[in-house]
């Protein structure tokens, strides 16, 4: 795994920071394109009952850009009875898929640890009135 993005750890988005990389043998400057457009495809997908998108809801745990181009995501959701549980990782899917540069996308559902509101970004808490 090259890359890992873990955004939402202490309540702000981490889209402008960039993550340690170890040992990739993707250039640094395109790495940190796909990086960038990731993040920007996940933040076209919204949770259909919170007026704010996946990434800025914490929903996204990991993002592993590996040296073949192919991104590896673990996702959760808010909760795992949600409606959507089936449809949202074919959302992502098809969003990141869609970034140039990418080979392929494998998005794994996970629910350990369970999402929680503190979460979310301050943008998302805006979002949803909470701040």
């Amino acid at each position: 795994m090259d890359e890992n993005v873990t955004p939402n750890e202490t309540n702000e988005t981490q889209a402008d920071s960039r993550p340690a990389v170890s040992s990739s043998t993707i250039p640094a400057e395109e790495l940190a394109r796909l990086t960038d457009d990731i993040v920007g495809a996940l933040k076209t997908v919204y949770d259909p009952e919170i007026p704010s998108d996946i990434y800025e809801l914490g929903l996204i745990y990991r993002i592993d850009i590996e040296d073949d181009r192919s991104v590896k995501i673990d996702m959760t959701l808010t909760a795992p009875g949600c409606p959507v549980a089936g449809e949202m990782p074919g959302w992502v899917e098809n969003a990141v898929g869609a970034v140039e540069g990418v080979s392929g996308v494998e998005v794994a559902m996970v629910f350990d640890p369970p999402w929680t509101p503190d979460r979310m970004s301050e943008e998302a808490q805006v979002a949803v009135g909470w701040y």
